[in-house]
């Protein structure tokens, strides 16, 4: 008898068959004796949210673009460092990449930097329209950055600032006083990231409880969460989840 007649009836109507190994009603669960590694969900211990069970891809050191830059970038970075006398010491490199410029600069020097990228008529990068924190753990001593998007609505230009801290005193000054539009996008990153912009005029989370411990956008943050009810559906927090192929 062939494997098809298995799976069939006396009148030769297929019936389902459960797949051998299936331990939860899920198709996609491993048997419990398979040797292939776990990974989307339910890694355990690892921290890893990725879903790749510790895939980690190294990070290249980021190094200064040589010049010229092309476009309107190099008059950008004349313009600055003609205003700003003290762009030596703040603008650790200038970074072109994927098409867009990114200015490093001192953490202790963003909101003087920010002010003259604001208010010199050659620059007038009048918007802050993002400030986002990212974590880069393990790669780098200062692994906590904060990336500003500053756009000129006279010159019809874009500019990136980031600024890198370390998780141990991670303190860099607001610039609320120079973008108010940066409030509340401080306040978020602080919230998820425990960046902590110093004169900023009402530094409280925004997206957690107060009583919140912990900021759960760090890569070193533990991987957890509450159940959440979606439709009438149940979707349990991703450390609680089926392993899926």
């Amino acid at each position: 008898m062939s494997a098809t007649d298995d799976r069939t009836n006396n009148g030769g109507v297929p019936v389902p068959v459960t797949p051998a190994g299936a331990t939860g009603g899920a198709p996609a669960e491993h048997p419990p004796a398979s040797p292939a590694g776990r990974g989307m969900f339910g890694v355990q211990g690892s921290g890893d949210v990725s879903g790749y069970g510790g895939l980690v891809r190294p990070r290249k050191p980021i190094e200064e673009s040589p010049r010229p830059y092309g476009g309107y970038f190099d008059e950008v970075r004349d313009a600055l460092e003609e205003a700003y006398p003290e762009f030596g010491d703040a603008i650790e490199k200038v970074v072109i990449d994927r098409g867009e410029l990114t200015l490093h600069v001192r953490p202790e020097r963003i909101a003087e930097v920010c002010q003259v990228m604001r208010d010199d008529l050659a620059l007038r990068f009048e918007l802050c329209s993002s400030v986002s924190g990212v974590d880069y753990l393990g790669a780098e001593e200062r692994r906590l950055h904060v990336v500003y998007q500053l756009t000129s609505m006279t010159y019809r230009r874009r500019v990136r600032l980031e600024a890198a801290v370390s998780a141990e005193d991670p303190h860099l000054p607001s610039v609320t006083g120079v973008y108010p539009t940066a409030d509340w996008q401080e306040r978020e990153t602080y919230d998820m990231f425990g960046i902590v912009f110093d004169g900023h005029p009402n530094l409280t989370r925004i997206l957690m409880p107060d009583d919140w411990e912990g900021h759960p956008q760090r890569k070193d943050y533990p991987l957890g969460g509450v159940p959440v009810e979606y439709k009438g559906a149940e979707i349990p927090p991703p450390d609680r989840r089926r392993s899926y192929q």
